[in-house]
């Protein structure tokens, strides 16, 4: 497995920076590959190139999509994002920070680039545990585009390769994800989960994405090395 190409899905969140580590762990040359699709603001691409950067991945490609074209999500559109809901609450139904088919999209995208840089492995950072409820997060979803990638593409048709989705982080609680990349080497103060940061990168605490973070450091017992908008954090 020494030295094969992989792309890399990095937003420049906890979860996918904690993927690409673990990537690399496998003795894989990353390919890293975010997007800019018109979300709420520019920390979490800003994030995406200092990992980028800091860790040595291959080539670090940007992708514009405008999904504030269809809206329909917090993320993408005016909708205020949800704060302050309780673990009941934010484990109830698909919350409306949900982007619709973004992931479906994303890995679209990866695959063409996989296909064109002759690689057959493709890592993202979804989690099916401590995550929003989101649908394409789940198990079921990683098998069913993996079976799509080799159904669509003109190396899994001839059967040349085997296009491989890894999800290395689908089964484990965030505070297990967070001990992982400590043991890795991972600087979580660069990354950025916040849904409604401020403009110079300080999360708001209180979105389901900070929450589920900070009950991740809580957890695994490591310290939180984000910075929050103090005035909105609960002591």
């Amino acid at each position: 497995m020494k030295n094969r190409r992989a792309v890399v899905l990095l937003s420049g969140g906890l979860d996918s920076t904690t993927t690409l580590a673990i990537a690399k762990e496998k003795c894989f040359l990353p390919y890293a590959v975010s997007f800019r699709y018109g979300q709420r603001h520019e920390v979490e691409l800003e994030a995406a190139k200092r990992i980028a950067r800091v860790m040595g991945v291959e080539q670090h490609t940007i992708i514009e999509i405008d999904l504030r074209s269809f809206g329909g999500s917090a993320l993408t559109s005016d909708i205020d994002v949800p704060k302050g809901r309780s673990p009941e609450e934010m484990g109830e139904g698909i919350p409306v920070t949900y982007v619709p088919a973004r992931n479906t999209i994303f890995l679209s995208f990866a695959l063409a680039w996989a296909e064109v840089l002759q690689c057959s492995d493709i890592f993202i950072g979804v989690n099916a545990l401590d995550y929003s409820g989101y649908p394409d997060c789940r198990p079921e979803f990683i098998e069913a585009f993996q079976t799509l990638a080799n159904l669509a593409t003109k190396v899994g048709v001839e059967g040349t390769t085997r296009i491989m989705i890894h999800a290395p982080l689908i089964n484990l609680t965030k505070a297990q994800i967070i001990r992982k990349g400590v043991e890795l080497g991972v600087d979580y103060s660069l990354t950025s989960s916040c849904y409604d940061p401020s403009g110079v990168g300080e999360a708001c605490g209180l979105c389901d994405s900070c929450q589920l973070r900070r009950k991740g450091f809580l957890e695994a017992r490591v310290v939180d090395p984000t910075r929050y908008r103090l005035a909105q954090v609960p002591a």
